[in-house]
């Protein structure tokens, strides 16, 4: 049987981000929807972080944070699970890198290498991105066994660096020990 068959569960990482409305409760009801999916389960949230733009600077603040998951899902359906659920929260594609309600980007799932017109794993550009890193830091366990712990810590030691971000508060979201009852 193959490794990676959509039977057996795979963990994964998001970066989530929002500049547009009531950041949290956006980037909450991101989480609670995620969650609910029959074939996704939550494990751990980093704390909320504000960030200072990056690209496009003439936008408001961001909140950013990660997560991790477990699924059964393939890469390219998790993904498309997380862009729906972009869409249902008012997610609009203007400007390139510019101000958004919300934005789900997997990072990470089970050291997988993917290169798909619509899908690129691990994420290209997360070892350069702080608003990334550091919240992703706070989440990946030292023993986690597909190389994302030391690729994170030595992103951060080499450049990724933490300007731009700010501890804004803690994830309010309850820990995971299974689907929420809503």
């Amino acid at each position: 049987m193959n490794s990676h068959s959509s039977s057996e569960n795979s963990e994964a990482y998001i970066a989530l981000g929002a500049n547009l409305g009531d950041r949290e409760a956006t980037l909450l009801e991101a989480i609670h929807r995620l969650n609910r999916h029959p074939e996704i389960t939550i494990l751990r949230c980093s704390s909320l972080y504000e960030t200072d733009p990056v690209g496009y600077v003439d936008q408001p603040n961001f909140i950013n944070m990660a997560l991790a998951l477990q699924t059964t899902l393939e890469p390219e359906r998790l993904l498309t699970v997380m862009l729906q659920i972009e869409l249902d929260l008012g997610r609009e594609r203007h400007i390139h890198w510019g101000p958004r309600t919300v934005d789900l980007d997997l990072l990470w799932m089970e050291g997988r290498t993917l290169d798909t017109p619509r899908l690129t794993l691990p994420h290209p550009r997360m070892h350069e991105r702080a608003f990334v890193l550091v919240p992703l830091a706070e989440i990946v366990p030292a023993t986690e066994t597909t190389g994302l712990y030391p690729y994170v810590q030595h992103a951060l030691t080499s450049g990724g660096g933490k300007e731009g971000v700010r501890l804004w508060k803690e994830c309010s979201w309850p820990s995971a020990s299974g689907h929420s009852a809503n």
